[in-house]
């Protein structure tokens, strides 16, 4: 059974279904779509041949930076050249991609970790394509950080490795919380998403401290949204990040029981 899509036009926290209209070639505009065509070919290059199933984590130092949409157009597109891939919604604390895609299904990543469902492949097949799967967040976790770096993770993605050529995971913003870092043992390497006339530098510069510091091996960065119009961004920017930089401060200091 495929994955349930929403079929109203409505709005969903967030997000509304207009957001879902940046994502799939359908709804892309052609040099866009070029692009992501781009980026899948110079993905190419930077991995290693013929070493079974790549993971790559998709991130970005700030919120609102574009990493959910790339996450999902990158993984679409390597479908599209005859790979089998998994997207993975690994954001645990504010996830977006079942209500970019408008998905209702409620199985995902945390009931896998838990073990509370088996492993259906069949369930998280998208209905846009036949070799791309989709798995959302699940219900989310009192402690994201550690379930994401645990040996849990671990063994989920070395049993899903073994039915994919790509898993592709959507990761929270590295300057806001160590979720990125934690899972970063555990994957082939990470793409670093920045949205021109948004992204500040000193905060791209503390994230790729962060991820040197942690040994990741970044694979390239992706610039989203060329702009020039600046003095719109600068308004946007500072609303956006201080009401997501709330939610994830939230969580940064969970209950210990």
């Amino acid at each position: 059974m495929a994955l349930n899509t929403k079929k109203k036009h409505e709005k969903h926290g967030l997000f509304s279904v207009t957001d879902s209209q940046k994502t799939l070639h359908k709804n892309l505009e052609f040099t866009a779509t070029e692009q992501y065509k781009l980026l899948r070919t110079n993905l190419s290059f930077a991995l290693p041949e013929n070493e079974g199933c790549n993971i790559i984590g998709v991130t970005s130092s700030m919120r609102g930076e574009g990493k959910s949409t790339t996450a999902i157009n990158l993984s679409y597109v390597l479908a599209e050249s005859g790979k089998k891939v998994l997207l993975v919604d690994g954001d645990l604390r504010i996830p977006t991609v079942a209500k970019k895609m408008l998905i209702e299904s409620p199985y995902g990543l945390t009931d896998l970790l838990r073990r509370e469902a088996p492993l259906n492949l069949e369930s998280l097949k998208s209905p846009y394509h036949d070799k791309w799967y989709i798995m959302p967040s699940g219900m989310l976790p009192p402690n994201p950080s550690e379930l994401l770096g645990s040996k849990r993770m671990g063994d989920a993605l070395r049993e899903l490795s073994a039915h994919f050529d790509y898993i592709i995971i959507d990761l929270p913003p590295v300057n806001l919380v160590s979720d990125a870092l934690a899972v970063s043992k555990y994957i082939t390497g990470m793409i670093v998403v920045i949205r021109q006339e948004y992204t500040e530098k000193k905060e791209l510069a503390t994230c790729f401290r962060q991820l040197r510091l942690s040994n990741v091996n970044v694979l390239g960065c992706v610039m989203n949204e060329t702009t020039s119009d600046r003095g719109y961004y600068s308004r946007y920017k500072y609303k956006r990040y201080y009401r997501y930089y709330k939610h994830y401060s939230t969580y940064e200091t969970p209950e210990k029981k």
